[in-house]
């Protein structure tokens, strides 16, 4: 599968030779501010499907004293991708051009959501972090700690 990604004013984009999987919404205070919505779209990546088109100069980032670190674009905010010691691990859905094919299976940190938002009936919903899955890549070692997100 072939995606394509850019930022919203389109000086960023990128390219994923690849799927992606385990898509996850997270609702943690953190990652509300971090996408400035109610919660995170968010699937992982093989970082070796990954590349920059163009744009990395206007690319800047935010990394926690952990590894884990988040992409923007610095022209028009739009948060693209996570890191894990500065490598692409994931990408935000709301970033891609096409159709993932992929569905978000889980929805974590809903003990923390905003008062404001209701989350639908019949959801995989988690209080606080999933319990942990099959370590299956780096990448997904990286994003299932959860660093950046918090109970708060």
């Amino acid at each position: 599968m072939k995606l394509t990604g850019e930022c919203f004013c389109g000086e960023i984009k990128y390219k994923i030779n690849g799927a992606l999987f385990d898509a996850r919404s997270c609702h943690c205070s953190r990652c509300r501010k971090a996408f400035s919505s109610q919660a995170s779209a968010y699937a992982l990546v093989n970082p070796s499907e990954f590349r920059w088109v163009c744009g990395k100069d206007y690319l800047t980032t935010y990394a926690s004293q952990q590894g884990f670190g988040l992409q923007f674009c610095k022209q028009c905010g739009s948060t693209l991708c996570g890191i894990y010691e500065n490598e692409v691990h994931g990408v935000t859905l709301g970033c891609l051009n096409e159709d993932p094919k992929i569905e978000i299976g889980r929805h974590i940190f809903v003990g923390s959501k905003a008062s404001w938002e209701v989350i639908p009936k019949g959801i995989t919903q988690h209080q606080e972090d999933a319990p942990k899955r099959r370590l299956h890549s780096t990448a997904y070692a990286a994003h299932s700690t959860n660093v950046m997100c918090k109970k708060s």
